[in-house]
């Protein structure tokens, strides 16, 4: 289970749709990812999936955008996934992490929830809800972090099948087999 703070912060009908629609870990087994990805990457192949993105996250979702643009006085700052949720008529805001989660994650993500609410939600919708993807973490350490926020969030794990490195090394490069089907017509 995802560590949240869901029950703390929203209505009991909206706090239970929304602890069902949060998973962990996320399996992103449909993406190719090597071991040390950059944040960046993983955004961009998650992007360039959004089917299957889609389809690991869970009925409801809708995607908004990516590096989604917020004008925040004068400065502009970008959402890593922002998704709108039908169900529970919702944004959905999602920082994506390569490593463990660190507490200071949960204040950055409580200021994109402040800023959504402020800009984007309107009066039918619901409150704005955080969702941390990580690498790993540490289950009180999250509980720690997600405490006395007052805004919904929940930290999650993501996993994804890696080949073994001696199989990696042993497999032919994409170029290799394109140069091989070139020699076969």
């Amino acid at each position: 289970m995802a560590v949240t703070n869901f029950d703390l912060t929203l209505p009991q009908v909206q706090s239970d749709l929304a602890i069902e629609t949060i998973k962990d870990p996320y399996k992103f087994d449909f993406l190719n990812l090597e071991e040390n990805i950059q944040e960046v990457e993983l955004e961009k192949k998650l992007t360039e999936n959004i089917t299957h993105f889609l389809l690991e996250m869970g009925r409801g979702f809708a995607f908004v955008g990516r590096q989604y643009p917020l004008k925040i006085g004068n400065k502009e700052r970008k959402i890593d996934l922002l998704f709108y949720h039908i169900r529970m008529h919702c944004y959905v805001v999602i920082d994506l992490k390569t490593g463990e989660f660190e507490p200071e994650y949960a204040g950055k993500m409580n200021y994109y929830l402040s800023v959504v609410d402020d800009l984007l939600k309107t009066d039918i919708d619901n409150p704005s809800i955080g969702i941390i993807l990580c690498k790993t973490k540490d289950n009180v350490d999250v509980d720690y972090a997600l405490r006395d926020m007052k805004k919904p969030l929940g930290v999650s794990e993501y996993t994804f099948n890696e080949l073994p490195k001696n199989t990696q090394k042993n497999l032919p490069t994409v170029s290799e087999i394109e140069n091989e089907l070139k020699n076969l017509t």
